[in-house]
């Protein structure tokens, strides 16, 4: 009961409607999950249980939705979503279909440089102030 009590009040305390990522980082935090979704024959273990890899990108879908406005980028994503449970903060474990296991962080951080040795470099954004405006 005492858990059930503890998670609910973490819940209510990351969860926010809004979210002001940036289009940027929601691309790179979606092509995480996506990655974890689609590892086949992989299993994710969580706080002692096991979990298929549907099941775990379901799992960090809903830790980012409670985050809300506190994660705004992917490295964020990866270290308070993504690494260990907020209860216990027992890592997450991810065995592959291989038989090796590594830690969902290691996994993810490689993933996410794969993601951005691959695309382009984002471009500085420059603001421009309004010619009506005062200085």
């Amino acid at each position: 009961m005492k858990c059930r009590f503890a998670l609910l009040v973490l819940m209510l305390f990351f969860m926010h409607s809004a979210h002001a990522r940036d289009s940027h980082e929601q691309e790179k935090i979606d092509y995480l999950i996506s990655s974890i979704a689609h590892l086949n024959g992989a299993t994710f273990i969580r706080n002692g249980s096991e979990y298929n890899a549907e099941k775990a990108a379901e799992h960090l879908r809903q830790k980012l939705d409670y985050a809300g406005e506190k994660i705004n980028t992917a490295r964020e994503f990866i270290d308070n979503c993504a690494t260990a449970s907020w209860l216990s903060h027992r890592k997450y474990r991810i065995r592959f279909s291989d038989g090796h296991t590594q830690d969902s962080a290691t996994y993810l951080y490689g993933r996410l440089k794969e993601y951005e040795l691959s695309r382009p470099p984002e471009k500085p954004r420059v603001r421009v102030a309004h010619p009506l405006s005062s200085p």
